[in-house]
C-alpha cells in the first residue's frame, strides 16, 4: 500500500532493539513515518511496529535484509520510498562487534565487520541521495569512541567505526549543502547483553572515579 506522507519519513537501520529501537520511538513521536529495518530480530521488530501502529495507524513498515549484501541496500530505500513516496532521513544504527585478537583475526571477519559498519551505510546514502536532495533531509551515522580509541582484541571493529567515521565527513562534502550528515557516539547507553563483551557494567564501574 503506498501513500503521500505529508509527515517526514526516516528509514532506520537495526531498528528492532536497543539503541534503534528508542530512535524509532523517538522520531515516531516527533512525527515522523518510518521505514524499519532488522537482520534476524523480526520478532521484536514485529512487536516494535505493533506497538508503534497502536499510536498512529499506517505509519511503518517493517523492512529485512542482510546489510553485508551489497545488492540488497538499493531495496531497503526503494521499499521506503514505494511505501511513503519519499524520504527526509537516513539513521545508518545497525553494527557488527565481536572481538578480532590480532592472532586469529581472520578475512572474514575484515569482511563482514567493514561491508556491515561502513560499506552498508556508505551505499545505502548512495541510494538515497536522489530523495534525500529534494526533501533536503538528513543521515545520521552511529559511530563509536572506538573510532578514535582504539579498544583492545577489536581491531578490525575499531576500524570498521572509523572507517564510518570518515564516510561520514567525505558524505558531508558530497551531498553539501542539500543533505546535512552527521555523526553520533553515544557511549555505553545499555548494558550488553553479551557476556563476552569487552565493557561490562564492572568493567566501567572500576575505572569510573565515582564507580557509578
Amino acid at each position: 500500500m503506498q501513500h503521500d506522507s505529508a509527515r517526514p519519513v526516516a528509514l532506520i537501520t537495526g531498528a528492532a532493539r536497543r539503541i534503534g529501537a528508542v530512535i524509532a520511538r523517538t522520531l515516531h513521536a516527533a512525527g515522523y513515518d518510518l521505514a524499519l529495518h532488522c537482520r534476524s530480530s523480526y520478532a521484536e521488530l514485529e512487536s516494535l511496529v505493533t506497538e508503534l501502529e497502536i499510536n498512529r495507524r499506517d505509519s511503518t513498515i517493517a523492512l529485512q535484509a542482510e546489510l553485508g549484501d551489497a545488492d540488497s541496500l538499493p531495496d531497503l530505500v526503494d521499499a521506503a520510498l514505494a511505501r511513503f513516496n519519499r524520504l527526509d532521513a537516513l539513521v545508518n544504527n545497525a553494527s557488527q562487534f565481536y572481538a578480532t585478537p590480532l592472532e586469529t583475526a581472520n578475512v572474514a571477519q575484515w569482511d563482514e565487520l567493514l561491508a556491515v559498519n561502513a560499506r552498508a551505510p556508505f551505499f545505502l546514502a548512495r541510494a538515497a541521495a536522489p530523495a534525500l536532495r529534494e526533501s533536503r533531509g538528513a543521515i545520521v551515522n552511529i559511530t563509536d569512541v572506538y573510532a578514535q580509541r582504539p579498544l583492545a582484541n577489536h581491531a578490525i571493529y575499531d576500524i570498521s567505526k572509523a572507517a564510518l567515521a570518515m564516510a561520514t565527513k567525505a558524505l558531508a562534502v558530497e551531498l553539501a549543502p542539500d543533505v546535512r550528515v552527521n555523526a553520533v557516539a553515544p557511549g555505553n547507553v545499555l548494558w550488553s547483553t553479551n557476556p563476552i563483551k569487552a565493557e561490562t557494567q564492572d568493567t566501567l564501574e572500576q575505572r569510573t572515579t565515582l564507580r557509578r
